[in-house]
This record gives structure tokens, C-alpha cells and sequence, in this order.
């Protein structure tokens, strides 16, 4: 991975400090440092914001000193003289615009998923995007992919007007997804308020499904995964495998019939909770080593009860695995996750078991923004 060093972090922002000098003095503690840290975010992209925003608040405390009375006040708002009245102009009365339909001309055809910037492609990709031909015979498809875990706002209805409204434009079909894989914080309430928000903005979903639809399918690639030696039983605390910078697991070269084994105990319920996880033996693009792919959670799920104390942490990987399931062609998300779901390796995780599984997860697009 990718490691971004105190000293290039002091570096960057010295520069920008220097660079906004007059400014700082002169606002002083009420200088907005969201830009700077917006370009030194852009500069370094794989830094720790956390750590960024540290180093940004001690240099301009460095400068400033110690705040004052007069920096605790608020701002006073500058009065504007009121502009004198002029007599109305008399204006023709004219008729309203149209509403502009949504242009989806940048977005590529059903088959063509490998001409997007960044999309990865393997000697399975080419055999795999003429498999989904067949299947869907060159129809759109899409799906929104939302977590039933709180209520929508502006970002997802722009997700969901580009992904029904995409659809609808080339007579193909939306797929409305719950990705419902995290019972502690997933209420009936908010998959209702989904489905009326969906249909509020105008859109039919084509078919309602769910990620919780999959569990067992999910469960039968996580043992392959086992079996194929890309994925162990492991017994690290949740501290010692955050971040980026950690120690290999001593759990990870660990036999493949002790991980099957280890793995149906934890299914059974026979660990508790953070006694172990399933890792996927990976490095994402961020830089993520072995992430979990399983964790234990004695939290009874919306739809399956009690079938299951082994959930997946993250949606993400979560849905490169269930999508085929539906053979989408492009889709979108909200704009914070757009970005990590087209460039996460998940995909590459998964692969070895995939593919050797006649799925299609060469024919996900990368999502486009």
C-alpha cells in the first residue's frame, strides 16, 4: 500500500500555510481551513485525513497563539445600504421553461464496460461480457443499491434518477436492491421509506430484491474462497487490524481444513462476538490488507431471524458478489461511495471462486460518477 509519511503531511501543509499567510492573520481563528485541506487531500490522496487536519489546526496555532476573547465572538455581519427603489418595469409575461430530460450520452452501451477509465480486465473479461450479452440480450440494466438503515437524501435521489432514469431512457429495467447486511442498525421503517421515496421521484423498480436473499450463496463463495486457500480464520482483535499499517495476521497461513472447520463454528454460533472473523487474503487498492469478510454478530436480522450470526462488514463487498446475480450493466451510487465501489479490488478478491463458478463479475461496469 500506498504510505503518506508526518513529514510530507508537515510538508504540504507548511505550503499551503505560507501560501494563505495574510489571510490567516488576518481572520484569524476564523479562517476556513476546509480548502486547504481539500488540496492537500488532492496533493496526497492516500494521507489520513485525521492526521491532516491535526497538522493543519497546530501550525495555525503556531502562528496565532493562544485564542483570544475577541476570536470567541461571533462575526459581525456587515450591513448593506438598502439599494434605492426604481420604478417596476412592466415585463412581457412569459411562458415557463420545459424541464430538461437528463442526458445520458457519456454512458457506455451494455457490452462495453471495458472501455471505462479504470476498469480492470482479466483473460476473463472479453468471455464473461458475451455470456451477459446472451443472458440479457444487450438489455440495460441497473439497480439501486441502497443500506435500509436510515432515511434517503439529496445524494440518492440523484442516484436514483440516474439509474431508473437511464433505464427508462433505453427501455431497459431498474433493479431496487436493499443491501441489507448489517442487522444491528436496519429497521422496517426505513425500507418502507425507500420504496415511497422511489416512487415519489416517478420510478416503478422492476423487481424488489435484497442482499439477505443471498446469504447462503454468500456463505457457499466464502467456503470456496477456504478451500482455494484465499481466505482464513482469524483471531485478531478489531484494534489490531485497523488501519493500514499491520502486522500480518499469525493466523494466516493456518491449514485449510482448521479454516473450513473454524468457519462452521462460527456460523453455529460457537465463537462470540470479535473471538474471530473470516479474512479474505488480498490487499485492496487503498492499500487494506486482508480485509474481513465475516464477522460474528448475535443480532437477529430483519428478514432471516436468527438463521445467521455471521454477517459481512461492508456493502461494498458485499455487492460485487450479488450484482451478477441481477446481470446489471452500468449503475450508481451516492457520490461517496461511486468512487471506492469502481476502484476497490473486491472484484479481485473474489475472482479465484467467481469465475470458477460461471458468475459475471467481469460484466459490472465500474460506476460511473
Amino acid at each position: 500500500g500506498v504510505t503518506v509519511t508526518p513529514d510530507q503531511i508537515r510538508e504540504a501543509v507548511l505550503e499551503k500555510i505560507e501560501k494563505n499567510l495574510g489571510q490567516i492573520k488576518t481572520q484569524r481563528y476564523r479562517f476556513n481551513s476546509g480548502p486547504l485541506m481539500g488540496m492537500i487531500r488532492k496533493e496526497l490522496k492516500w494521507a489520513d485525513g485525521k492526521l491532516v487536519k491535526q497538522e493543519i489546526d497546530t501550525q495555525i496555532a503556531a502562528i496565532l497563539g493562544a485564542k483570544t476573547d475577541e476570536d470567541s465572538k461571533p462575526a459581525q455581519k456587515v450591513k448593506q445600504k438598502k439599494a434605492e427603489k426604481k420604478p417596476a418595469k412592466v415585463v412581457k409575461e412569459e411562458k415557463a421553461e420545459e424541464p430538461q430530460e437528463m442526458s445520458f450520452s457519456g454512458f457506455h452501451k451494455p457490452g462495453e464496460n471495458y472501455t471505462t477509465e479504470g476498469y480492470v480486465v482479466t483473460d476473463h473479461t472479453m468471455r464473461l461480457m458475451k455470456e451477459h450479452l446472451e443472458r440479457t440480450g444487450g438489455q440495460v440494466r441497473t439497480r439501486f443499491p441502497p443500506e435500509p438503515n436510515g432515511i434517503l437524501h439529496i445524494g440518492h435521489a440523484k442516484a436514483i434518477n440516474i439509474n431508473f432514469g437511464f433505464a427508462r431512457s433505453h427501455d431497459g429495467v431498474c433493479f431496487l436492491r436493499y443491501d441489507d447486511t448489517n442487522p444491528e442498525k436496519e429497521e422496517e421503517k426505513f425500507f418502507t421509506s425507500i420504496l415511497d421515496m422511489v416512487k415519489w421521484l416517478g420510478y416503478t423498480p422492476y423487481k424488489v430484491t435484497h442482499s439477505s436473499d443471498n446469504f447462503q450463496a454468500l456463505h457457499d463463495l466464502a467456503v470456496k474462497l477456504i478451500k482455494s486457500g484465499d481466505a482464513y480464520v482469524c483471531h485478531q482483535k478489531a484494534d489490531e487490524m485497523k488501519g493500514f499499517e499491520v502486522k500480518a495476521s499469525p493466523w494466516r497461513d493456518r491449514p485449510i481444513e482448521e479454516s473450513l472447520l473454524l468457519f462452521e463454528d462460527m456460523k453455529n454460533g460457537k465463537f462470540d462476538e470479535g473471538a474471530a472473523t473470516l479474512r479474505m487474503k488480498c490487499t485492496l487498492e487503498e492499500g487494506k490488507v486482508d480485509p474481513v469478510a465475516y464477522r460474528i454478530k448475535f443480532v437477529p436480522h430483519h428478514r432471516t431471524g436468527d438463521a445467521w450470526c455471521i454477517y459481512r462488514p461492508t456493502t461494498t463487498r458485499t455487492a460485487c458478489a450479488t450484482r451478477s446475480r441481477t446481470s446489471p450493466t452500468p449503475s450508481a451510487l451516492k457520490s461517496s461511495r461511486a468512487g471506492e465501489v469502481a476502484t476497490t479490488g473486491c472484484v479481485t478478491c473474489w475472482s479465484s471462486t467467481v469465475l470458477s463458478s460461471g458468475s459475471t463479475a467481469g460484466s459490472t461496469s465500474a460506476t460511473p460518477s
